[in-house]
């Protein structure tokens, strides 16, 4: 981030290439560029880094409740053609998730024999032994689904997190120098699974006000009327009505808090809203209980055919990372995540990442070892991790996942 002499946002650096591991510059070393502006928008997506910077140092979730946030993983197929209905989509919520716990699946059918399927899991479920890869793998046995992956060959594999805090936790959009844009800010519709259309209105709207302060020979000050605008627009029509499904779906579970969010979204639609506006409570991280409180979860093994372990999932991600470079997921905190993320809460690193990046190792002494090569840039540790220990940073440039038809 780059900030003018009144601590205004003035611009973007990209980062520096050619670093080693120890921090210091190889022979390739490029330094990266300032990239100034009269405003800055950012859309990172979900938990973007400069945004979470940016949300802290403004103080711009001030009066609005926690971002709350899911774990989407999606896996793409080429089934056989008689397994194929173009056209089909099939959503589900609960099984294989106990009812306390949130979440649900997508499958759609497109051309070419394709078939996309994914799982959702709301991160603020409590069982640190809960892993959302495995219940993904487990979803695909289920006989609504099974049946169309027989003869079918798995060709993607990805994970990203989703906003789904909605209406109430949408923060302050405007600050010195630039604005919020897109899932960065959180305007995914979560009953609908749908958030693309409302990140490119925000991305218009906000356009139209910098359009407007560029022309009146303004720079690097407040946009005030973009964050005033947006709930009146269409972004703020569509998240009004769903504001309550998420957090009952929360407090009741899957059976009760659906049926009552699903009453609460029909009666705003007659402008009879039932609940008010309903609070999330606490973040994610703050969910977990300790692992002595919660029962361990054993999972099947992979078959490899319908259920596949992480390594070989993540292989279908493309992900690369040039080797020699800073890890981009930093531990703040080594001691602290030995006594509390391991000793506490059980290691649940090693089961919320779906990319198999982290990894205890030893009996006696345990070591904390981050496979980095492995991230597929879910920021899952971002968020789920319980004492806030893990940052994810980006990397150096272009590394990641590659994801191809997804």
């Amino acid at each position: 981030m780059l900030y003018g002499e009144n601590g205004e946002v003035a611009g973007v650096a990209t980062g520096d290439m050619g670093v080693g591991k120890d921090g210091a510059p190889k022979d390739s070393f490029t330094r990266g560029m300032e990239l100034r502006a009269k405003y800055t928008l950012f859309g990172e997506g979900a938990r973007g880094q400069l945004s979470k910077t940016l949300i802290a140092r403004f103080g711009l979730d001030r009066g609005r409740e926690p971002q709350k946030f899911g774990l989407g993983i999606k896996e793409l197929w080429q089934v056989a053609p008689e397994r194929h209905r173009p056209g089909l989509v099939q959503h589900t919520f609960g099984w294989p998730l106990s009812d306390r716990t949130g979440g649900g699946s997508f499958l759609y059918h497109f051309d070419k024999d394709f078939v996309s399927v994914g799982f959702v899991v709301h991160l603020n479920y409590a069982n640190p032994y809960l892993s959302p890869f495995e219940e993904f793998q487990r979803f695909k046995t289920h006989p609504l689904v099974r049946d169309t992956f027989a003869g079918g060959k798995r060709i993607g594999y990805g994970a990203r997190a989703i906003s789904e805090g909605g209406w109430q936790s949408v923060p302050n959009l405007a600050f010195p120098g630039g604005a919020l844009i897109g899932d960065g800010a959180g305007f995914l519709n979560v009953p609908r699974i749908k958030g693309t259309h409302n990140a490119m209105q925000s991305g218009m709207l906000a356009a139209e006000h910098v359009a407007v302060a560029l022309v009146t020979g303004r720079a690097n000050d407040t946009l005030t009327d973009y964050e005033a605008s947006w709930r009146g627009s269409p972004i703020g029509r569509d998240l009004w009505p769903v504001r309550n499904a998420k957090p009952l779906w929360s407090k009741l579970g899957t059976v009760l808090g659906i049926g009552l969010g699903g009453l609460d979204m029909w009666a705003n639609t007659l402008r009879i809203p039932l609940f008010g506006t309903l609070g999330h409570g606490k973040p994610d991280a703050a969910c977990l209980k300790p692992a002595a409180r919660c029962r361990r979860i054993s999972y099947p093994k992979p078959d490899g055919k319908l259920t596949f372990d992480r390594l070989s999932s993540v292989f279908l991600s493309n992900t690369n990372h040039e080797e020699i470079q800073p890890v981009h997921l930093v531990v703040a905190d080594a001691g602290l995540q030995k006594r509390s993320e391991l000793e506490v809460f059980g290691g649940p690193s090693t089961r919320y990442c779906p990319a198999g990046v982290y990894e205890w190792i030893g009996e006696s002494d345990p070591r904390y070892v981050i496979n980095a090569q492995n991230c597929v840039h879910c920021k899952t540790c971002d968020i789920k991790d319980p004492n806030g220990n893990i940052t994810w940073v980006a990397p150096e440039g272009g590394g990641g996942p590659n994801y191809q038809n997804m």
